[in-house]
């Protein structure tokens, strides 16, 4: 039975998706092959181009997080079917698929952690679920990390990676987009940094409501972050397009990222920003009441402390 296409684009002349035949391994730019334990071990990053490669929500916590610090929350969350949608296949189907290939209950994962020594929440999604794909649990689990941040008084950190709002939700999902909107709102009220990380690809509903919302915006080298792919936009627009259209560099030189961080370091400026606008771990531990050191919201000196420039 023909299946559709969760495919999303880099740009004009970026590598082509992953080719049906092609080990998962094998590096669509230099064609460098590696085994797992080496893919693993280099963060899943091509040591001989730099490119890339998608990372689980499980595989990133590991990756941010200290390490046995995680403690997820809302596990039990899973995706009802209200509009009892049917495409090729029924969604229950697609949702039992995308569950047994991941692992997940749905396309995002949240908890508490510590990063360099200070407590955080983390939410972080996970492209192989239905491509990141936003619905109702996404949501709700979003709005939930959110509370526990403002609860415990600690910054909230998330993790993009989403082909945009799940369409056999319909409204449901596009809902979605006001209901994380707004959990950013409690964050910013309770004067707390919200840090959001773009991945590749974060497009769709998600970039156009929470991941663009960060009082701190990352993003990984060649992440596309646009509401509509290259090709579709050229398409409708019969404009010729940059190279970078919609890519993380072009969103720094544009000043709707703070950052292209390499996924190597990744965690250490995390690690370096928590450590401005939170307490030393030994006075944080055992806060409940909300103590940045900064105001969310004004971070003008940002760049001088990454050390880099919107070009």
């Amino acid at each position: 039975m023909a299946q559709i296409s969760v495919d999303i684009e880099r740009g004009p002349d970026e590598p082509e998706p992953q080719k049906a035949g092609r080990h998962p391994n094998t590096c669509p730019v230099c064609r460098s092959h590696y085994r797992d334990d080496e893919l693993v071990a280099a963060l899943r990053v091509c040591r001989q181009c730099g490119y890339h490669f998608p990372v689980g929500a499980r595989e990133r916590v590991a990756q941010l997080a200290d390490e046995g610090s995680f403690t997820e929350s809302a596990a039990d969350l899973r995706s009802a079917d209200p509009l009892a949608f049917v495409d090729l296949r029924p969604y229950t189907e697609r949702l039992s698929e995308a569950e047994l290939a991941t692992g997940l209950g749905d396309a995002i994962v949240i908890g508490t952690a510590t990063i360099g020594g200070r407590s955080v929440v983390l939410a972080v999604m996970d492209f192989g679920f239905l491509a990141g794909s936003m619905g109702s649990v996404v949501g709700e689990k979003f709005a939930i990390a959110a509370d526990l941040a403002v609860a415990h008084g600690v910054p909230f950190v998330s993790v993009a990676s989403s082909g945009g709002a799940r369409m056999q939700e319909n409204i449901l999902a596009l809902m979605q987009m006001a209901k994380t909107v707004m959990a950013v709102d409690a964050v910013r009220d309770a004067r707390l940094p919200y840090i959001s990380i773009c991945t590749h690809p974060t497009t769709g509903g998600v970039i156009a409501s929470f991941a663009a919302l960060g009082d701190i915006i990352l993003a990984e080298p060649g992440a596309l972050m646009s509401f509509a792919g290259p090709r579709v936009v050229q398409q409708t627009t019969g404009e010729t397009l940059p190279k970078d259209f919609g890519l993380a560099e072009s969103q720094l030189r544009l000043g709707h990222v703070d950052a292209v961080v390499p996924r190597a370091e990744l965690q250490p400026t995390l690690a370096r920003l928590l450590a401005l606008f939170t307490p030393p771990p030994e006075e944080q531990a055992g806060e409940e009441e909300t103590a940045p050191v900064k105001d969310a919201g004004a971070f003008g000196w940002l760049r001088r402390v990454l050390g880099r420039s919107s070009g």
